[in-house]
């Protein structure tokens, strides 16, 4: 039975020959033979059905008889791996504890030697330097560019066309109040007619608005389509499973980086319904992996990749939110399957210099590097803390109707003929949100600007109608201003705020998932800083009108400031937030790094676990799990139990009914017998036994190994011909002088594979797969094979005890 191995049906991705064309486009760099494998395109399989391979006909050439010992030095392309398949922890960790190992045992030779001992173990730091650098560069470079695109579907600048609204009316010199109104700055009804009052200005600059809005994201879309179909979506979900071990080649390429950059400026400029902030963590890692070309030890290890990739994720959350503490913290929290010391280090290196990056370029100009920086000074108070759970309550419920939605919906996509025409989806859901966005100028205005406007706590000289309040100065005291009664512009707002969150919570549903780079922390962050803040508002009056019940009176006298409706706001955004994601530590260290304030730590952890709490007891499984399990991707969850009472004999192959295990005899199997297997089966990897009689295990070959050992052997070696005897054993079998040349195969046998008993219960081969990351485990009795268990079995019987469709454990 073998290791299966797993397909995609990703039209324009390479599956063809292992011919070495080697570029940063791969996971991994491969050398070898030239190979044709079709792949089976229905229905594959999780650890990948190959389809047949042709078989090869190797020239016979008659040689004298003497045993080749062939693999004495490594193969290139040996010990790699395909693409859909999973990497063998455990041996790549023995391959760079080897490699170690042989580096520092030489560094007592010479002075070069220890130079390079040196330079290897420096290394990783250097690599970290680059990708902090790289990605705080292109993080800086996608918000000023979305800032500027934003702002030209509403006008231009008369200046500089390159200037968005704020930066071209810094020189201008209009009153503060009349900042927004400069004369460098035109909007399209003011340029093409003339003047921007009126019912026909309003309609054009709706036009105009619309019109930049669905060019944007068509381009987008255009894009992905046809250049990068990988750059779509957040990325988040695939880089956990990348990071579980999983190899998805050209994920993480250039073509992606550079696809995916230029993608999410349009996505975020059309003003859809998404953020930057999930994508600049898949951009982060693309960065990564193409920086691991520099490095040999990186560049041939996929384990020692795995580290960097972890560590370029909290670079990416870093520059997304300002937050290096955070992004390690999350890093650990959310995508990381293996997490070691060292990694938490240099991750925290790497947050620490694409966080200086992005500072020293300062894309919003206020020395923020983000656009909702605030800092809150008023103190809460003990009673508060309901209003806060309210918000945990409210944002659980959100992402758990969110999660449910949105998985109904792309689910609809993938099954139906929705699925064959993203352009048209991106057109439609663009043209919706646009139409509907414009006339209420909260939609209207970016994401982060609307969030940045409900964090804000109102002063003197704030403008916005959320700040329109009834003021009294009478009663002021310093900077801090009292609580006031609402003022009309409070009372409009709070409408335009109503619609903006019915709004919100709908259409993003239909955005996330669409062939678009899409993020979906900002949307989630807006639904709750909205909810947040109209709470907070609705606190603030019943404060001032009723400061003498019983819940005011203690700590709330008249005149005083009591409530601060942006708090409410920043702790609906975490609710919202922690209700999709599931995130809770690294949530509220972001959270609490966005405004600087040590002292709401404790609103932001109950708002954060109430909706954790809440949103768990509907559903187990946060947005990227979900889509983890929507997309067939073969993920094991470290965060699940496994409570049921079954063992290895009943999940492993071959069942009672099935043809016998296909296994290879340690020195008996011809070279024709070999290939027979190989091109009559479908799996990736065969146990190597003594004899078919005894069944006692020797170890275990991959099937890519194999063959690229046989085809090298054919083309370089003398006398290897079909009737050649393979053998795994240290000495060569007795054969008779006239017999062809036998081809040693020891040094690609994994003398030391995974076994179980067949009465080892499946909590702990579940424990074993999880923990150790293994692709497949073998199956004995009293020291016989008796079977195999890979991924996709445990994956399957995980789906099975769960009522779950098993067949839905594919890559689809």
């Amino acid at each position: 039975m073998g290791l299966e191995v797993l397909a995609m049906d990703q039209k324009g991705y390479r599956r063809g020959s292992f011919q070495s064309s080697t570029s940063d486009e791969d996971m991994l760099e491969i050398a070898g033979a030239s190979l044709d494998f079709p792949m089976a395109d229905d229905d594959p399989p999780l650890d990948r059905e190959m389809g047949g391979f042709s078989s090869y006909n190797g020239g016979e050439m008659n040689g004298t008889s003497k045993m080749m010992d062939f693999l004495e030095e490594p193969l290139p392309g040996v010990g790699t791996y395909e693409d859909f398949n999973t990497i063998d922890w455990v041996r790549e960790k023995s391959r760079d504890r080897d490699r170690h190992r042989e580096i520092t045992s030489r560094s007592k030779e010479s002075t070069w030697a220890l130079i390079h001992s040196v330079s290897d173990a420096f290394s990783g730091w250097l690599l970290m330097l680059f990708i902090g650098l790289l990605a705080g560069s292109l993080a800086g470079l996608i918000d000023i560019s979305a800032h500027w695109m934003t702002d030209l579907k509403e006008g231009v600048c008369l200046a500089g066309f390159w200037f968005n609204h704020e930066h071209c009316c810094w020189k201008s010199n209009t009153t503060f109040t009349d900042r927004d109104k400069c004369p460098e700055w035109k909007s399209w009804s003011q340029l093409i007619i003339g003047h921007g009052e009126g019912a026909f200005a309003y309609i054009l600059n709706y036009l105009m608005y619309v019109i930049w809005a669905l060019l944007f994201s068509l381009l987008a879309v255009l894009l992905v389509k046809g250049f990068a179909p990988y750059a779509c979506g957040s990325g988040i979900p695939e880089i956990k499973t990348i990071l579980s071990g999983f190899i998805i080649r050209g994920y993480l390429g250039k073509w992606t980086l550079i696809i995916k950059t230029i993608t999410l400026v349009l996505a975020v400029s059309s003003g859809l319904s998404l953020g930057k902030e999930g994508p600049l963590v898949h951009v982060a890692c693309c960065c990564g992996n193409t920086l691991c070309h520099l490095f040999t030890k990186y560049r041939k290890n996929e384990a020692k990749r795995r580290e960097v990739l972890s560590a370029a994720a909290a670079a990416g959350v870093s520059v997304a939110f300002g937050a290096p503490i955070g992004g390690v913290l999350f890093s650990l929290e959310e995508v990381s399957y293996y997490f070691p010391l060292k990694t938490l280090w240099r991750s925290f290196f790497a947050a620490l210099v694409a966080a200086f990056t992005l500072r020293s370029i300062n894309p919003f100009g206020n020395s923020r590097l983000v656009l909702f920086y605030v800092e809150f000074h008023m103190p809460w108070h003990l009673l508060e803390l309901v209003p806060f759970v309210l918000l945990g309550i409210f944002g659980g419920l959100w992402g758990a109707f969110f999660i449910r939605s949105n998985i109904a919906w792309c689910r609809r996509r993938k099954t139906t003929k929705l699925g064959k025409y993203p352009v048209l989806e991106v057109f439609v859901v663009t043209a919706i949100t646009a139409i509907l966005a414009f006339p209420n100028e909260y939609t209207r205005m970016s994401t982060s600007e609307l969030i940045s406007e409900l964090f804000n706590d109102c002063g003197i000289l704030d403008s916005s109608k959320l700040c329109e309040y009834v003021n009294d100065f009478n009663s002021t005291k310093g900077d801090d201003l009292p609580d006031r009664a609402a003022g009309p512009g409070v009372y409009t707002a709070m409408w335009q705020l109503a619609l903006a969150l019915v709004m919100k919570v709908f259409i993003t549903i239909f955005t996330f998932g669409m062939k678009v780079p899409s993020g979906l922390f900002i949307p989630s962050m807006a639904v709750g800083a909205i909810a947040g803040r109209l709470l907070g508002v609705a606190m603030e009056q019943l404060a001032f009108y009723h400061h003498d019940w019983v819940i005011f009176s203690g700590w709330c006298s008249q005149g005083a400031d009591c409530i601060t409706p942006g708090l409410y706001a920043m702790v609906g955004a975490a609710a919202c937030l922690g209700g999709v994601t599931r995130m809770t530590v690294s949530l509220v260290v972001i959270m609490f790094e966005l405004t600087g304030g040590l002292e709401y730590i404790v609103p932001l952890m109950a708002a954060a676990m109430t909706s954790k709490w809440m949103a768990d007891a509907i559903g187990r499984e946060g947005i990227y799990d979900a889509h983890i399990r929507l997309n067939g991707y073969p993920f094991l969850e470290a965060k699940e139990e496994f409570s049921h009472k079954t063992l290895a004999m009943d999940v492993m192959r071959p069942r009672r009914n099935d043809p016998p295990l296909t296994v290879i005899t340690q020195d008996s199997m011809t070279v024709e017998d070999v290939e027979t297997i190989i091109n009559e089966t479908t799996y990736s990897g065969y146990p190597v036994v003594v004899s078919r009689e005894s069944q006692r295990l020797v170890g275990f070959v991959l099937r890519r190994d194999l063959i690229i050992s046989i085809e090298n052997a054919r083309k370089k070696q003398d006398g290897i011909v079909s009737t050649s005897i393979i053998y795994f054993t240290d000495h060569s079998p007795p054969l008779p002088p006239s017999f062809p040349s036998m081809l040693k195969l020891r040094s690609i046998l994994d003398l030391s594979p995974f076994t179980v008993t067949d009465q080892t219960p499946m909590e702990i081969v579940v424990d074993i797969f999880r923990k150790l990351g293994l692709r497949q485990c073998l199956v004995t009795h009293n020291g016989k094979l008796l079977g195999i268990i890979t991924k996709k079995d445990v994956l399957k019987h995980i789906a099975q005890l769960a009522n779950q469709d098993p067949d839905s454990i594919l890559f689809n």
